[in-house]
């Protein structure tokens, strides 16, 4: 195995209350520390603009973009693709 990807659903209700700020990068941190994997990806979608912000905060890239996938609440959105490599991410942990 050479990558893994990170996934989560959070309820509406807990949105916002930087839930995943604190989860994505033990979950990250914990992959890179267990596994032998040289990248993490997440995916996202361009209706949730946090998630967005949160995975370059981290330093995640955003390495792809699929153009209107999703249908959601009578609207199209993008989907989202976000990743890090290992030595990307151990930079900017020291």
């Amino acid at each position: 195995m050479t990558f893994l990807s990170v996934s989560g659903q959070l309820d509406p209700n807990d949105w916002g209350k930087g839930i995943a700020a604190i989860a994505v990068p033990l979950w990250v941190s914990y992959l890179f520390q267990t596994k032998d994997i040289e990248r993490v990806g997440m995916t996202t979608w361009s209706g949730n603009p946090r998630m967005m912000s949160l995975a370059l905060k981290l330093g995640f890239q955003q390495e792809a973009r699929l153009r209107k996938v999703r249908y959601y609440d009578g609207k199209y959105y993008d989907s989202v693709k976000y990743g890090v490599l290992r030595s990307e991410w151990q930079a900017r942990r020291k």
